[in-house]
């Protein structure tokens, strides 16, 4: 008579069991590997802040002033002379190209145009499809790019790294600040809510660097609007002065004759300025907005574009921001509102405690 013989093999139970087990170890580990990865992303993000300083310090040297933080092409910054105001100009990102190893884009680019950030094709097939990665932070969800004003020519690269044009006024203890601009009552586009001029990169702005009084590691240049804000529907808006029309785009206006440097800048009019920020609101102050399209007339957060967009970030806790120096911090999500005023205003004469 033959013996039976049993293979030697796992239960079911003994399965399911080292199933858990990996499932825990699994669970355990992925947020060390998603912090990690964020760890990188974010020191990707306070590098490219880096870059983006010497690009700003290396302008200064050239031109002995910074760049504005958004222009047309009228002088100093270019060739359109003309006592009628320009149309769209410049960002800040634009005049900083031959420091971020983008000469052969500038070089291509005409400075003689009335309107080259919208509806400017020889412009459009310039920038059309072109990736810059200083500009962009690794952690941001938004997408990579947009469809901006270029139409047929392509998409133009969203970014998230907007100037500091100023802070509002009322938020620094025993100061005024009478150099903003406010734009029109409109909820939508086209108003832009607060402009500020008491920071480092306002609409048509010339400084040097012995103009920030309070001292270049005590004011900021450039900071995050990298992350969705959330209206009050919970939808999730990319809302952020460079994500609507990209990183050409700047300031408008100005001629010979006219100067249009805040508290000159479109009053009661569209007062917009793209690729930067005006201080208003928290750090990553990003819910309860209202719904698409916001209000940029009295809140200045709105899709196209609001001026007032919190600085804010994918980071966990907080932003990275550049400051003048060229050294960059990181900003928490608690950082008293007076002190991010106070970081984004070049003279207010006042001690700033990290």
């Amino acid at each position: 008579m033959k013996r039976l013989r049993f293979r030697a093999a796992f239960t079911l139970v003994e399965l399911l069991v080292v199933i858990a087990i990996i499932g825990i170890l699994i669970a355990l580990l992925l947020p060390a590997v998603q912090a990690a990865r964020e760890a990188a992303r974010r020191s990707q993000c306070t590098n490219n802040l880096k870059q983006i300083g010497l690009g700003l310090h290396n302008h200064h040297d050239v031109y002995n002033r910074l760049p504005p933080g958004g222009a047309t092409y009228i002088p100093p910054w270019g060739q359109y002379v003309s006592t009628s105001e320009a149309g769209w100009g410049a960002s800040w990102m634009v005049f900083i190209l031959p420091y971020v190893e983008q000469q052969s884009m500038y070089s291509q680019l005409d400075f003689t145009v009335s309107s080259p950030g919208w509806g400017h094709d020889p412009t459009n097939v310039v920038i059309a499809n072109k990736v810059i990665p200083p500009y962009r932070c690794p952690s941001s969800p938004f997408d990579k790019q947009t469809w901006g004003n270029l139409s047929s020519q392509g998409k133009t690269m969203l970014v998230t790294y907007p100037g500091i044009a100023g802070a509002v006024n009322g938020l620094i203890p025993n100061y005024t600040e009478t150099r903003q601009s406010q734009g029109s009552n409109t909820a939508g586009c086209c108003s832009g809510g607060i402009a500020g001029g008491g920071g480092v990169l306002f609409p048509f702005s010339q400084l040097t660097f012995a103009n920030i009084s309070d001292g270049t590691s005590n004011v900021m240049a450039v900071s995050e609007q990298g992350d969705f804000l959330i209206t009050l529907n919970g939808t999730k808006q990319p809302w952020g002065s460079g994500t609507i029309h990209g990183w050409f785009i700047g300031a408008h206006g100005g001629s010979t004759t006219v100067d249009r440097r805040p508290p000159n800048y479109f009053n009661n009019a569209d007062a917009r300025h793209f690729n930067m920020a005006t201080v208003r609101y928290n750090i990553n102050q990003k819910k309860g907005w209202p719904d698409d399209p916001g209000n940029c007339g009295s809140l200045g957060v709105c899709n196209n574009v609001g001026n007032n967009i919190p600085l804010n970030s994918a980071h966990p806790g907080g932003v990275n921001a550049l400051l003048c120096d060229g050294s960059v911090r990181f900003l928490s999500d608690t950082t008293d509102l007076a002190i991010v005023a106070r970081l984004a205003t070049r003279d207010d004469g006042q001690t700033v405690q990290f």
